[in-house]
């Protein structure tokens, strides 16, 4: 059977007004918000201070990785635990898909498809926080805190003793 030039034509034309990135991702992406421990509080800023969402973790949410035309986003997500606030960088970085375009999308992907359609770029579906553990343990006046040894000044550590 034979396929008739008007099918080639549009089969190449819908090629070309295409963006691969675009085909294949979506410029929105899931992005899960976690801590270890989990219950921090957190705040997803952009990166002009702009508050996007907030919740306690672990949580999902649905953040753009376009910032613009060739502009990818960048947040900072601020976690809050027991008083102790940490800040974690969350920028988009070039979505593998984008270099299909040399083969599907050619120049109009390259150029306009993915780069406004904010599917050229990607973020890390994962930001975690870490926070240190202390346990404060009191018998009369006395306490024992149990610490991480990353969390002892190094003025203190030759003080330290094992217990067995």
């Amino acid at each position: 059977m034979k396929i008739s030039n008007i099918r080639i034509l549009t089969l190449a034309l819908c090629v070309a007004i295409t963006g691969c990135a675009s085909i294949v991702s979506k410029s929105d992406k899931l992005v899960t918000i976690t801590s270890n421990p989990i219950g921090a509080n957190f705040v997803v800023k952009k990166a002009n201070g702009l508050s996007m969402t907030s919740g306690v973790t672990p949580a999902t949410i649905t953040l753009g990785a376009s910032d613009g035309y060739f502009k990818p986003a960048k947040y900072v997500v601020e976690y809050t635990r027991k008083g102790v606030t940490q800040s974690v960088p969350l920028s988009a970085t070039i979505n593998g898909w984008y270099a299909g375009n040399i083969l599907f999308g050619g120049l109009i992907g390259l150029l306009i498809v993915d780069p406004a359609t904010g599917a050229m770029w990607k973020l890390n579906d994962t930001v975690i926080a870490t926070f240190n553990q202390t346990t404060d343990i009191t018998h009369g006046r006395k306490t024992l805190k149990i610490a991480n040894l990353d969390q002892v000044p190094l003025a203190l550590r030759g003080q330290l003793v094992a217990i067995r």
